[in-house]
């Protein structure tokens, strides 16, 4: 049986399908996916065994290849949201772009090493159901 996934942007202009399963999640501390989401931390799916099919708004995908790295990105031109894109062999999805569950937790953090100062015991923080008052 194989699994499938939906996914969009947050202006519905792109949509897209994963057929397949998820080989890895990482949640990344690196200073590039922290400039990426502008948060802690990436999180991303991996699948060497996965396709990608782009259902809607395929043309208006931009990607964006860091140069001298390995670390690339694509995402909805118009609202700025992280998608998926594939190389070398590997899809990489943006966790907070899936529409569907995904079913597994994170595998695990990498290069904490680098990780923002301020990230250290986040689960401390207060929590909030909406916008505190």
């Amino acid at each position: 049986m194989t699994s499938q996934y939906a996914g969009s942007c947050l202006c519905g202009n792109v949509h897209y399908r994963i057929d397949g399963s998820f080989d890895r999640f990482y949640l990344c501390h690196c200073s590039h996916c922290r400039k990426d989401t502008g948060s802690a931390h990436g999180a991303n799916l991996f699948s060497s065994t996965a396709t990608l099919t782009w259902l809607s708004g395929e043309s208006s995908v931009a990607t964006y290849q860091l140069p001298g790295t390995r670390h690339a990105r694509s995402f909805c031109p118009r609202c700025g949201s992280a998608l998926p894109f594939a190389t070398s062999g590997m899809v990489v999805v943006p966790a907070g772009s899936l529409d569907t569950e995904v079913g597994i937790a994170p595998n695990g953090n990498i290069f904490i090493a680098s990780r923002a100062s301020w990230d250290h015991d986040l689960h401390m923080a207060p929590g909030y159901d909406a916008y505190p008052a």
